[in-house]
């Protein structure tokens, strides 16, 4: 039992591994280059999601992370300005969308995640433009704010509306070709390790939502 538990988790490093792989190569190769240099789309969030669903959502941060940090040093121009926001964006995104759908894995749970996902993505992304874009533009925050509904809300809700509807695309294909090179099971167990690590990424998530806000108040403060 040992053994076997020890080759299932082998199979699912190599195949994280492969994902993110799939995931930087979508990052460099496929970018679209956007506005001002900071918005650019990459749908690499769709393999990384792809990744949480299968993996879990602590695994798909995991593995976000990984693929904000080979950007930041490969393809991207803003330093670590983007990469805090390239890994909130793609982690918000991937982490939310794999909670709600690893709860009850059907397809209605992944399109209700994947709404959330989209919605909490643009919101936090919202808040941390309107925090970092004035020291990485050097523009005052009454510009960023003019900028929100003809330009940052519907980058974001567009950007999110497309991959989730490719992960909705290719996710069953995805999965059946895995489990047919039995790169993973054919069913998952449900233990108590899924609830930890959804804890974890709940937890995580909502100290990223609590600096947010102090930030954003310290902001209208005076004090920032």
């Amino acid at each position: 039992m040992t053994q076997t538990k020890s080759n299932e988790r082998l199979k699912a490093l190599l195949c994280m591994a492969m994902l993110t792989a799939l995931a930087v190569a979508a990052d460099i190769f496929l970018r679209i280059p956007g506005i001002g240099g900071f918005l650019t789309y990459e749908p690499k969030d769709v393999i990384l999601t792809i990744g949480a669903f299968i993996f879990g959502p602590v695994a798909g941060l995991i593995m976000s992370l990984i693929v904000c940090l080979i950007e930041m040093i490969t393809v991207s121009t803003t330093g670590l300005i983007g990469l805090l926001m390239n890994f909130l964006a793609s982690g918000v995104f991937v982490g939310i969308s794999a909670i709600i759908y690893r709860r009850k894995m059907t397809i209605s749970r992944a399109i209700v995640g994947l709404i959330a996902g989209s919605v909490s993505m643009t919101v936090i992304m919202l808040l941390w433009n309107y925090i970092m874009t004035p020291i990485f533009m050097g523009v005052p925050r009454e510009a960023v704010l003019e900028m929100f509904l003809p330009l940052l809300v519907p980058f974001n809700l567009l950007k999110a509306a497309l991959n989730s509807a490719l992960i909705l695309f290719l996710y069953k294909g995805v999965v059946t070709a895995l489990r047919k090179s039995r790169l993973i099971p054919e069913r998952e167990s449900n233990d108590g390790e899924k609830k930890r690590s959804n804890t974890i990424l709940i937890v995580s998530i909502s100290a990223v939502l609590v600096v947010t806000l102090v930030l954003v108040m310290l902001i209208f403060a005076g004090i920032l």
